[in-house]
Formats: structure tokens, C-alpha cells, sequence
């Protein structure tokens, strides 16, 4: 059986994907946040894992070097989910991408008056796409760390970002004005590896689709 290399990204969505793959017969021989390994052997002859940066996961996909990977929507929004088969939305690293703004700040009257708005965001690509369609008039300003902080300070008017809880925007007095799209993390596949390892490939799509039916309705 061909040997399958799969791509996985350490934070939430490595914690939430783990007990899935175990549900599915496929448990790393060493834990990935303990491990200094970046390629890790699993419970299952010849199927392993990589850990990489959660923006990298499509693009390991894309080129071969993972034949399986999973990635929130937002990654592969942002960063390239094109000509990836997405076979399954594994219902795991559930948040909201939303555009916040100071309480204080009147949102609904500026996008009223047609304003230009300031908008900080490491979803540039995404953002973009969603203030275009509602043809407001935005200057984007690419962040990478601490979005809440741009309104307080004054760099932007309002942030694109992801929000689970909404506990940090609260702590900042912001508030979320728009809700842009519910995300989650999906399988992703090579559809070269589909197409040539279909044998291993395709009964480990089966069985992650059987744990993420499990995981549902436990």
C-alpha cells in the first residue's frame, strides 16, 4: 500500500484534528507538541505526519510534499485552497471571521455616508473580496499579531479577524458589525495523490468522514 504523508499545523486545530485521526485508527507514535520530530510516524504503517505552519498546510498539499492536509477555511481562502479536493469539512477549529470595531464607533452611519474606512486585517485577500462585493471604500492594512490593538490606537477604524468566544474583543470594548463568513477546518487532498494512491487515500477519507459523523452526534 502507498505510504501517505499528512500535513498538520500545531494549535487548535492540531488538538481537535488528533482525536479524530484516533477515531479513525491513526494515532502519531509521538505527541507533535512535545515531539521535536517534524515528520512523525503514526499507528498506521506507512502513514505519517508533518507539522508545519498553519498557513503552509495548502501549499504542502498543493506541491505533492503532503499528499493529505488539514486547514481551516479562512487558510484556504487567504492562502490558496484553488485546485485542492476538499473532500470533507471535519467540523473542527469552529469560529466566525468578522469585521469589529470600537463600541464607541458609529459603523452603520459611516458605511451610510459612503466614508473610506480603515481596515486592519491579516485577511487581506478575503477582506478585499467582501468590501468589494458590498462596494464600500476601505484602505486595508496587513497585520499580523495583536488585530484589536489597531482601533485603540488609531491605525484603522475597524479589524477583519477571527473570533471564537468573542471574550478578547469584549476585554477591548469592540464589537463584532459584521459577521463575513462561519469557518472551520477541512481535509484537504492532493488530487495527483488521490488519483494515484486512491487505495490508501480513499479508506482514510472514509474513516475521518465516519469520526467526524461520530464526533457530531457524540
Amino acid at each position: 500500500m502507498s505510504a501517505l504523508t499528512i500535513a498538520l499545523a500545531k494549535g487548535r486545530i492540531l488538538d481537535e484534528a488528533l482525536p479524530l485521526f484516533a477515531l479513525a485508527g491513526i494515532v502519531p507514535v509521538e505527541h507533535p507538541d512535545a515531539s521535536r520530530k517534524l515528520i512523525i510516524p503514526t499507528s498506521r504503517p506507512g502513514v505519517s505526519f508533518v507539522v508545519v505552519r498553519p498557513t503552509d498546510v495548502p501549499t504542502y498539499v498543493q506541491y505533492g510534499a503532503a499528499d493529505a492536509g488539514v486547514a481551516g477555511k479562512d487558510v484556504l481562502l487567504e492562502h490558496g485552497g484553488e485546485g485542492l479536493y476538499q473532500p470533507l469539512d471535519l467540523g473542527i477549529g469552529r469560529c466566525r471571521l468578522v469585521v469589529a470595531a470600537k463600541r464607541s464607533y458609529d459603523w452603520a452611519g459611516t458605511v451610510q455616508r459612503g466614508a473610506r474606512i480603515r481596515v486592519a486585517t491579516k485577511y487581506v485577500k478575503t477582506a478585499r473580496e467582501h468590501f468589494a462585493v458590498k462596494g464600500m471604500h476601505v484602505d486595508l492594512i496587513k497585520l499580523y499579531g495583536s488585530m484589536e490593538l489597531a482601533p485603540l490606537v488609531g491605525l484603522a477604524d475597524a479589524i477583519v479577524d477571527l473570533v471564537s468566544t468573542g471574550n478578547t474583543l469584549k476585554a477591548n470594548d469592540l464589537v463584532a458589525v459584521e459577521e463575513i463568513m462561519p469557518i472551520t477546518a477541512r481535509l484537504v487532498v492532493n488530487p495527483g495523490a488521490l488519483k494515484l494512491k486512491r487505495a490508501a487515500m480513499q479508506p482514510l477519507i472514509d474513516a475521518l468522514g465516519h469520526a467526524t459523523n461520530a464526533s457530531r452526534a457524540a
